[in-house]
């Protein structure tokens, strides 16, 4: 095992210039970097926000009619109900009648 003196003599020396390479080229890289980033992101980010808009109202469209279908399929099946309710009312009128 390498000794930790032996390690911050010769091993970090590498790590502390590369570092340090890497972070004055960030530095004079970025001015120019980020505003093209920005540039290229706003679009996308504007792109993102009105496909989601888009999808929200397309969204609220079908469940506007969902929500319509199953309305009518409620009232029909509470109309039928009501029907079969007053035929077995009959009957049984209809029962007694004859006894």
């Amino acid at each position: 095992m390498a000794s930790l003196g032996n390690l911050f003599s010769n091993g970090l020396k590498g790590n502390i210039v590369s570092g340090l390479a890497i972070g004055v080229g960030v530095a004079i890289l970025a001015p120019v970097v980020i505003p093209i980033l920005a540039g290229v992101a706003k679009p996308l980010a504007k792109g993102a926000i009105k496909g989601g808009i888009l999808v929200y109202e397309k969204g609220k469209e079908i469940y506007g009619e969902v929500t319509e279908v199953v309305e009518d399929l409620a009232a029909e099946a509470r109309s039928e109900l009501s029907a079969a309710h007053k035929e077995g009312s009959a009957a049984v009128a209809e029962g007694e009648k004859s006894v």
